[in-house]
């Protein structure tokens, strides 16, 4: 049998498994021979059963009846964690959503290990909720009670910058003094750490962190930016009432733009609400195609491709949102300019907390020897240069995008419980 003991990044948007093999640090595979999982869950309600990852997604794409659930990790800490949603004829709370999810990555843990693992550091942001200390710890207990209802009995948790760093810290050949920037799906986390190959050895490595701050700004937001700003509005957002008194409420496009929040629109309640805007509605047609993606259940895939513009815009230049419903066809072409108006609010807040993290270190920005990126929302380029031009004599080190705050925990797991 395997050492009992393993690291769980449970992303927003994607989630990693590490474990130590052979005094190595890796990830397991968790669907097929990839090491990703996106933290998505779908109920099948065809035959019954509770899909994750990529066959979650597939199957809500494939039109199969069901109920898909992604971007959990970002209720954690909020009213929502405390609230059910109905899957089909029963009611179940997101945390215990949230505990299916971990409970598969405990299974394929275990079935790496080949026995029970008990033991698991989990990653958690620099803070779950902005500048709120009682929703933060609300949050990480909430995600503690979800993994030991899962049978894991000692867990502990690491700042996943923190983890990123110890991951790191295996390639370095001098000490450095590093800006670790961790951008993921749901929070923008930041450390200013001390690494050498000699700290590595050290059980102790709080001397060694000299600050460590996030925003709770990720790619979701991005998304949900990207889709207030250029797929809502034809679907009738900032439209005006037949009387030209007002907009149309904007509550229901916020929430079809908002991961987390869209099976909220799903709701008999909901629909009457759209119906009554509709009525009101001086571009009624437009209400109409936001009518059709709510019956055809076409949030999460509206989102999706939302989410994929995103990313082709970190390489190209413009990039085609194209939704093909016959009741709502429509194109809406995004530009790299665009996207960079869209999030420039978001990207100054993060540069500020990137300056915050390094003022509060101690130490002048160009004293900072390299700077180690990770998480998916690094790679957008708007985020990417105001960071950088913080620190430009740093060196730049890419690490493994979605792995190393996995790889890094259970570095962190080894030290607690080998």
């Amino acid at each position: 049998m395997q050492s009992a003991f393993g690291g769980i990044d449970f992303g927003t948007s994607n989630s990693t498994v590490g474990v130590i093999r052979n005094d190595r640090a890796r990830l397991i595979a968790l669907e097929g021979e990839q090491p990703t999982l996106p933290s998505a869950v779908f109920f099948n309600f065809e035959d019954g059963y509770t899909y994750f990852g990529r066959r979650a997604i597939s199957d809500y794409a494939d039109s199969i009846e069901g109920r898909l659930m992604r971007s959990l990790k970002s209720v954690l800490g909020s009213s929502l964690a405390n609230e059910k949603t109905r899957i089909k004829a029963r009611q179940i709370g997101f945390i215990d959503i949230i505990g299916l999810f971990i409970a598969h990555l405990k299974k394929r843990l275990e079935e790496d290990a080949g026995g029970p693992v008990e033991n698991v550091v989990l990653g958690r942001p620099v803070q779950f909720v902005d500048d709120d200390t009682a929703a933060d710890a609300k949050a990480q207990g909430e995600l503690e009670k979800a993994a030991h209802a899962q049978g894991f009995k000692h867990i502990a948790f690491q700042f996943e910058p923190i983890a990123a760093a110890l991951d790191y810290e295996q390639k370095v050949t001098r000490e450095e003094l590093a800006l670790i920037v961790d951008m993921g799906g749901g929070t923008s986390d930041f450390s200013v750490v001390r690494v050498s190959p000699e700290r590595a050895r050290s059980t102790d490595r709080k001397a060694d962190i000299l600050a460590n701050r996030g925003v709770h700004i990720g790619g979701t937001d991005f998304d949900r930016l990207l889709s207030i700003a250029h797929i809502m509005p034809e679907l009738g957002y900032l439209t005006r009432t037949k009387d030209h008194k007002r907009n149309l409420p904007a509550a229901y496009f916020v929430d079809l733009a908002t991961w987390q929040r869209i099976n909220l629109v799903y709701t008999a309640r909901a629909m009457t609400d759209l119906r009554q805007i509709r009525y009101e509605a001086e571009r009624a047609d437009l209400v109409d195609r936001f009518i059709h993606v709510v019956e055809h259940r076409y949030g999460h895939a509206l989102a999706g491709l939302v989410e994929r513009a995103k990313i082709a815009l970190t390489d190209q230049p413009a990039a085609e949102v194209k939704v093909s419903l016959p009741g709502a066809r429509f194109a809406a072409e995004i530009t790299r300019a665009g996207l960079d108006k869209t999030i420039s609010g978001h990207i100054e807040r993060v540069a500020a907390t990137v300056k915050r993290t390094i003022a509060e270190a101690g130490v002048a920005a160009s004293a900072i020897t390299a700077v180690f990126l990770t998480g998916g929302s690094t790679a957008i380029p708007l985020a990417k240069r105001e960071i950088l031009s913080l620190v430009p004599q740093a060196s730049v080190i890419e690490g493994d995008m979605f792995g190393s705050v996995g790889l890094g925990l259970a570095l962190d797991a080894q030290r607690k419980y080998a």
